[in-house]
């Protein structure tokens, strides 16, 4: 198999992400989501938040600047996007700033119809400046074997 399971258990450096209350319309837009929470910062203090919050997938969202040591061999034309799972302590609001992190989590073997691929699982974790977790955005990716012989 291609991918480096060596590096499970690595982290990307840190980045930072400011959510901005445009970024939060765009992508509710974007996935057409007409919820006022997403955009009138009144319905969202009306429905309990305490200020415009982001729709659940929103960190889907937030790339790293640089990409993970453990993807970057791979052969793009191969790659199938996977499941996401989001979990959250809070939701995220306009005004946030968080500090992320990609982790490589684990990697599966699987045979397909049109032959083995493997699971990339990697997770987004991001925690407010205060060091507290607010969300965690897993992923997975599907690594599909070369034409023709093994991966």
């Amino acid at each position: 198999m291609e991918i480096d399971r060596s590096l499970i258990g690595s982290v990307s450096d840190p980045y930072v992400v400011e959510v901005e209350k445009g970024a939060i319309r765009r992508f509710a837009e974007a996935i057409g989501d007409p919820n006022p929470v997403y955009v009138d910062a009144d319905a969202a203090r009306a429905a309990g938040f305490p200020g415009i919050i982001a729709p659940p997938t929103f960190p889907a969202s937030f790339r790293a600047p640089e990409e993970p040591v453990w993807t970057r061999h791979l052969d793009r034309r191969r790659i199938l996007a996977g499941e996401q799972a989001f979990h959250y302590e809070r939701p995220i609001l306009a005004g946030d700033r968080f500090d992320c992190r990609v982790h490589f989590v684990e990697v599966v073997d699987k045979d397909w119809r049109s032959g083995p691929v493997e699971l990339l699982v990697q997770e987004v974790r991001g925690s407010d400046p205060e060091g507290r977790p607010v969300f965690v955005h897993r992923r997975t990716t599907i690594y599909r074997a070369a034409r023709g012989g093994g991966a």
